[in-house]
C-alpha cells in the first residue's frame, strides 16, 4: 500500500466517523515562542485541547507535518527520521477510551476500510500506574473486548506510556494524561507471544516496532507536576506515516518506503562502491527535514530554528562528501522530494528553485567553514602531536566540523585523540542546551497572558503599518512573541530609513490612540479570500477560518487576517510602541523588534 493509499484511508475513515479533517500546520508554531517546531500533530491543536472551541467541530483528523532532533543520534537505524508526517485524530471533549481503542484496532486490522495488518503480529502497551495515577486496567479491558489477548497486553511506566514524557525534565504545563501503544511485528515468522523482558528486548532490536499511540487526556499539568483532571477529557492519537508505509509496504526500514527510496536511489547512483548505508541514511534523511524546513519559512543561522537548520545540512553535507559527493550539489535532491510530493505539499514545487539556492549558499559556507577548521586542526597535529578533547570540542562546536572527521585526521596521522574529553564536554553542553529546551517548552504550547495578548495584537498593527509605508509586496515571514516584546520578520531588500520607522511607529500609536475594536468573524476560507483578508501563505488552512479584524466593521477595518488569536478587545489597551531595532537576517528578509511601553 503505497504512501498516497495510506494517507487516504486513514482520513476517510476518520472522516466516515464524524471527523473533520483539517490541514497540516507549518512546521514553525505561530506566534509560540515556547518551542522551536511542531514536533508533534497535536501540538497546534493545544488551546483546543484545553478548552477553546474549534471551528471544525469536537472531532478531528489530519496529517501533520512534524521535526523532532531528539533522536538525530539514531538517524540511520530503521525506524528514526527527523522529518515525518503524523496521522492524528482528536476528540475535544467528546469520545473517549473505548472509541479510541476500537476504532485503533479496526482501522489497523479491518481489509475493507483499513490497513489489514494481520492482529496476530499486533501488541499492545498501557500505563501501569505510579501511586498518583492508577494502573490503566480500563484500557487492557478494552483492548481484550476488541479481540487483542490478555498475554499480549504489557503495562509500562511513564517513560513509555505518559504524555509528554520529558525524559528526566518534565517541567511540561499543559494537558497531560496516560497512554496506550500499539505495535507490529516485523520479523519473517512471527515472534508469538512473548514475556515482559522478551518485549521489552524485541522492541530494542527493532524487531517490532511502534505504529501507533493513543493518548488519553485526562490531567492538567503545572510544571511536571499533575494538579488536577481538565475540563473536558480528550483523546490524542499518532500513527507515523514513514512507520506504517514500512509495514504495509513489507520493509524493514523506513528508507526503502516511497516516501525514501527515491532520494535513496540517487545517492546510491552517485556514490558507487563508496555506498555505505548509515551516512546514506543520514544524507536522505537530513536534506529531506531541511528542504521541508526552508518550505516553511526557516532560514540558516547560528540561533534558534536556524540553528538546526544549519547543523542538518551541514551534516548531511559532511557524510555526503564521504561517500563521493564533493562535486555533487545538495540542491539535486530538492527535485527528488518535490516529486514525492507534489500532491500534497504544493509549496514544494513553488519554492524549489529558492530552497536550492539556500541549501547551495549554506553548503559553499561550509566548506570555506571546514578549510579554516583543516588549518586549525593541522596547527593543532604539528605543534602539539595530540588532539585534546578541549580543542576537539572546539573544532566540532566552533567550526562545525564533525566528530567522526577529527577521528579520521587522528587515525592517518597516528596521533591520539581524548575521546573521553571530548565526549565529557559534549555531555555538559548538550545538558546546557536540553535545559534550556526544556525550559522553552515548560511554559506550554502558548502564552497567553495579558502582555502577550498586546504584542499580539500589536504585530497585526505592524504589519498593515509597514505595508502603507513600503508597499503591499510586504509579506510576513515570521514573528515571535513573548512577554517582553515582539520580533517581526518581513521581506523586504533593503534596510529601513530612520523616516521610515518613525512612519510606522507613528501610524501603528495613532491606530492605538484611537482605541479601536479587535474583532473576530468565522467564515468559510473561500468566503474569507474575498473580502481581502491576510493570510500566511505557509500556512494551510481548513474549509472554515478565523478572521481577527481591527476597526469598527469589516469593511472599514485597518487589518483582516486569518488568525487563530487571541487579542485584547481594544488597541487603546497597547500603551506606547517603540521599535527598539531593525536588522536583516537573511537575503531579503528584515526583522524589526518592538516594545510597548
Amino acid at each position: 500500500m503505497q504512501s498516497e493509499e495510506i494517507r487516504k484511508r486513514f482520513l476517510e475513515f476518520f472522516k466516515k466517523r464524524g471527523h473533520s479533517v483539517i490541514p497540516s500546520a507549518s512546521l514553525v508554531p505561530e506566534n509560540d515562542p515556547t518551542v522551536l517546531f511542531n514536533t508533534a500533530g497535536m501540538q497546534p491543536l493545544v488551546p483546543y485541547l484545553q478548552g477553546r472551541e474549534h471551528p471544525e467541530g469536537r472531532r478531528l483528523v489530519n496529517v501533520q507535518k512534524c521535526l523532532r532532533t531528539v533522536d538525530i543520534e539514531d538517524i540511520g537505524d530503521a525506524t528514526h527520521a527527523t522529518f515525518f508526517e503524523m496521522l492524528g485524530n482528536w476528540s475535544l471533549g467528546d469520545y473517549f477510551k473505548a472509541e479510541a481503542i476500537a476504532w485503533s484496532y479496526e482501522l489497523l486490522t479491518d481489509k475493507k476500510e483499513g490497513f489489514g495488518l494481520d492482529p496476530s503480529r499486533l501488541y499492545v502497551t498501557v500505563y501501569a500506574g505510579d501511586g498518583k495515577v492508577a494502573k490503566d486496567e480500563e484500557a487492557a479491558r478494552l483492548w481484550q473486548e476488541v479481540g487483542v489477548a490478555k498475554n499480549r497486553i504489557y503495562y509500562l511506566g511513564a517513560d513509555a506510556n505518559w504524555w509528554p514524557n520529558v525524559k528526566g525534565q518534565d517541567t511540561w504545563t499543559g494537558p497531560t494524561g496516560p497512554s496506550s501503544e500499539m505495535f507490529y511485528d516485523l520479523t519473517p515468522n512471527g515472534l508469538g507471544d512473548m514475556s515482559h523482558e522478551e518485549f521489552l528486548r524485541a522492541d530494542k532490536e527493532q524487531k517490532i516496532v511502534e505504529i501507533w499511540n493513543d493518548v488519553f487526556m485526562t490531567y492538567q499539568k503545572k510544571e511536571g507536576v499533575v494538579t488536577g483532571e481538565l475540563t473536558q477529557k480528550n483523546v490524542d492519537t499518532g500513527s507515523g506515516l514513514e512507520r506504517m508505509a514500512m509495514v504495509l509496504q513489507n520493509k524493514n526500514n523506513i528508507f526503502d518506503t516511497d516516501l525514501m527510496m527515491p532520494l535513496m536511489l540517487k545517492i546510491k547512483e552517485i556514490a558507487g562502491n563508496k555506498y555505505e548505508e548509515k551516512p546514506g541514511r543520514i544524507v536522505v534523511d537530513h536534506i529531506k527535514a531541511s528542504i521541508f524546513m526552508i518550505s516553511d519559512g526557516v532560514l540558516p543561522s547560528n540561533t534558534d530554528r536556524g540553528y538546526v537548520l544549519r547543523k542538518l545540512l551541514r551534516r548531511a553535507k559532511y557524510y555526503f562528501n564521504s561517500l563521493g559527493g564533493e562535486n555533487h550539489h545538495l540542491g539535486l535532491f530538492v527535485e527528488c522530494v518535490t516529486s514525492i510530493y507534489k500532491d500534497i505539499y504544493t509549496e514544494l514545487e513553488n519554492k524549489k528553485i529558492e530552497i536550492s539556492e539556500i541549501i547551495l549558499k549554506e553548503e559553499t559556507s561550509f566548506v570555506s567553514n571546514l578549510s579554516f577548521g583543516q588549518k586549525f586542526l593541522d596547527k593543532i597535529i604539528t605543534t602539539e602531536k595530540h588532539i585534546s578533547g578541549e580543542n576537539a570540542f572546539l573544532l566540532f562546536s566552533t567550526y562545525g566540523y564533525p566528530f567522526e572527521l577529527i577521528v579520521d585526521v587522528a587515525r592517518e596521522n597516528d596521533i591520539e585523540i581524548d575521546t573521553q574529553d571530548f565526549f565529557k564536554r559534549k555531555k555538559v553542553h548538550q545538558e546546557l542546551s536540553k535545559a534550556g529546551a526544556v525550559k522553552k517548552f515548560s511554559g506550554g504550547l502558548a502564552d497567553t497572558s495579558n502582555q502577550s495578548l498586546k504584542y499580539h495584537t500589536a504585530t497585526h498593527l505592524l504589519h498593515q503599518a509597514l505595508r502603507d509605508v513600503l508597499g503591499d509586496s510586504i509579506e510576513q515571514k515570521g514573528s515571535n512573541i513573548t512577554p517582553e516584546r515582539l520580533r517581526f520578520d518581513f521581506s523586504y531588500s533593503q534596510k529601513l530609513s530612520e523616516e521610515e520607522k518613525q512612519k510606522v511607529e507613528s501610524i501603528v500609536n495613532d491606530k492605538i490612540k484611537s482605541n479601536l475594536p479587535v474583532q473576530k468573524i468565522v467564515l468559510p476560507k473561500a468566503q474569507a479570500e474575498q473580502i481581502n483578508a491576510r493570510q500566511l501563505f505557509v500556512e494551510k488552512y481548513g474549509n472554515t477560518v478565523s478572521i481577527y479584524f481591527i476597526g469598527s466593521s469589516l469593511e472599514e477595518a485597518y487589518s483582516k487576517e486569518f488568525c487563530g488569536g487571541p487579542h485584547v478587545k481594544q488597541t487603546g489597551e497597547l500603551g506606547l510602541f517603540k521599535i527598539t531595532k531593525e536588522e536583516a537576517v537573511a537575503s531579503g528578509i528584515r526583522r524589526i523588534k518592538a516594545v510597548l511601553i
